[in-house]
């Protein structure tokens, strides 16, 4: 994956799973996708971007529209219909990528697709962690994308990446998305507090 080696921590779930990650880079979408056979979702607009888009494409990612009142309940069917098929979908919910050394905040509206859930689903929450080759991966402020691109995939030598998955719950266990958000990142962020 883009020079990198991915290293797994914990297991990941096989089916009737959603796992929550936190966000850095592109990368992490191939990643996760590669390490679980999950559907990832993703902003429209990544759809478009030159290289990502199509990487994107490649792994069943489910485009969302974030500014039109009323595609909500259409992108939960498109959601549902993922995890009808027993599909692990991936979620990363601070929405857009963060500079590697903090969580942002967890956006709680597609929390709502687990809520009640469809089925007897678990939530596994995931910490992506690039360890000293955070800097060459984050976005640097105002950097566009091909930029991005460039410069990860005209990096000398393999990194390690970890996918470490986390012990799944039940998202029925919270009374609403916003309780759910929550649950998730606080766990994200005990686990990123404490890796080595």
């Amino acid at each position: 994956h883009a020079g990198f080696d991915v290293r797994i921590e914990g297991t990941p779930l096989a089916h009737d799973v959603f796992f929550i990650a936190n966000h850095i880079s592109w990368i992490d979408v191939l990643a996760l996708g590669g390490a679980t056979g999950c559907a990832s979702i993703s902003k429209d607009d990544v759809q478009g971007a030159p290289i990502v888009g199509w990487l994107a494409a490649q792994n069943n990612t489910i485009f969302v529209t974030r500014d039109r009142r009323g595609a909500v309940s259409g992108q939960i069917e498109s959601v549902r219909a993922a995890m009808a098929a027993h599909q692990p979908v991936g979620l990363f919910p601070e929405g857009t990528t963060g500079d590697g050394t903090s969580l942002l905040p967890f956006k709680p509206a597609l929390f709502a697709v687990l809520l009640p859930p469809p089925r007897a689903i678990r939530i596994q929450p995931v910490v992506i962690d690039y360890g000293p080759a955070t800097h060459l991966v984050a976005w640097a402020e105002r950097e566009p994308g091909i930029d991005n691109a460039r410069r990860i995939l005209g990096a000398p030598g393999r990194r390690v990446m970890t996918l470490r998955f986390l012990a799944p719950f039940d998202p029925g266990d919270h009374p609403d998305r916003k309780a759910l958000a929550a649950e998730c990142r606080s766990r994200i962020e005990a686990a990123w507090q404490a890796r080595g």
